[in-house]
Formats: C-alpha cells, structure tokens, sequence
C-alpha cells in the first residue's frame, strides 16, 4: 500500500460494534486528528501517546452515537475542535462550544497537511468522507462490499445513490477506501477493487440500487 510518506493513517479496532477508529495528520509534527473518537476515551488517548502522537482536532463523518460517543472527553481535556457537517441533522449535532460546522469541499489544516470534506450523504444528511492524496476515510457511506443504511432519521437512499454516483465513483481508481466499521472481508480496499466487488457500486440504474438498498 502506498500511502502519502508525510501521511500519517493509524486504523485500529474499537468498540462493540466493530468500529474503525483513526488518526489522521502530519508525518514530521506528529500532530494528528482523531475520527469518530467512539466507546473508549482512554484507549484512544494511549494510543496517541504511545506513538507520540499529538492530537490537535477532531474530524466527524457523521453524528451517529457510536461514532462520537467517546467525543467530549476529548473537547474538554484537551480543548481542541471538533469538525461535523453543517448538513448533519439536529438530532445528531453534539453540542459543544469547540464543535465547528464545515460546508462541503471545506479544507482543514492539520499540522502542514490539508484534509478536504467531501458531503456524501445518504446515511445521514450531514455525511462526509475525509480525502487526502490517495486517502479516503468513508465513514458509514462506504463499507467494503457495502454502503450505508438508510433507513435511520435524515437518511436518503436516493441521496445515497447520487453520493456513490457522483462523488465516491469519480474519485481516481487508484483511492485507497477506509471504513467506520469492520463490516467487510479485510481492512481497506481500493476503488478499482471495491468496482469489481462492492454490489451497490456495481448498480446501473437509480431503481436497481433502490431495489436492492432498501
């Protein structure tokens, strides 16, 4: 896997449900962010410190409980911001003084790299995939071999068919695709390989993807 050398991408299991935690940010200042901070606080803290990591931001894919469900630990001990969509629906916007609401396509500065939020919504309105280089972090829109439900509040399943249409299949072949959950048959996949296996990326039609979605 060849990864951006002044990247640095930790993934690492968490959680009853199968959760991707990650850190995400600048090879040379070891400043990073967390995504999703879910389940354990602690765990997630010695992580970082174990690798000498210095977390400086939060980044949030979406406001599902079990992705920020370990969040607040992290706004008031350590006082940094915390990045959600301005799109997510109200009842799933944490509330806190630190939380920052981006508009699509934003960019956030995260020791000398920029990280882009790309809307996608679908499994909530206020979805977003994180993009770096070759480096996309999907969150619940995409998993391998799946995408997200949309059947929850704020979910769209025809939202999520132009998502995966019109953001996620347009992004270079090459795009290496990390998940909120280990809801697939390995970690992370590239684009070109999840077309060959990912059926909801394979469907032709809007009615097909609805079809077989719902």
């Amino acid at each position: 896997m060849n990864l951006p050398e002044n990247l640095i991408l930790d993934q690492f299991l968490l959680g009853p449900w199968g959760n991707y935690m990650y850190f995400i940010g600048d090879a040379q200042s070891r400043e990073v962010a967390i995504v999703d901070p879910a389940w354990d606080a602690e765990a997630i803290s010695e992580r970082a410190q174990k690798n000498g990591y210095k977390i400086v931001s939060v980044l949030l894919t979406h406001g599902h409980v079990d992705h920020v469900n370990a969040l607040m630990p992290f706004l008031d001990n350590l006082n940094i911001p915390a990045y959600i969509s301005e799109k997510e629906h109200p009842d799933y916007m944490p509330e806190h003084k630190n939380l920052i609401k981006v508009a699509p396509d934003s960019m956030i500065s995260i020791g000398q790299i920029s990280i882009q939020c790309l809307h996608t919504p679908g499994h909530s309105p206020g979805s977003q995939c994180f993009s770096y280089e070759n480096v996309l972090l999907t969150g619940d829109t995409v998993f391998i071999n799946g995408c997200g439900r949309c059947d929850l509040t704020g979910g769209d399943p025809e939202a999520m068919y132009h998502t995966l249409n019109d953001v996620i299949k347009k992004l270079p072949p090459s795009t290496f695709i990390f998940t909120g959950h280990q809801y697939g048959p390995k970690p992370y996949d590239t684009l070109a390989g999840q077309m060959k296996t990912n059926p909801y990326l394979q469907c032709e039609t809007k009615e097909e993807f609805l079809q077989n979605r719902m």
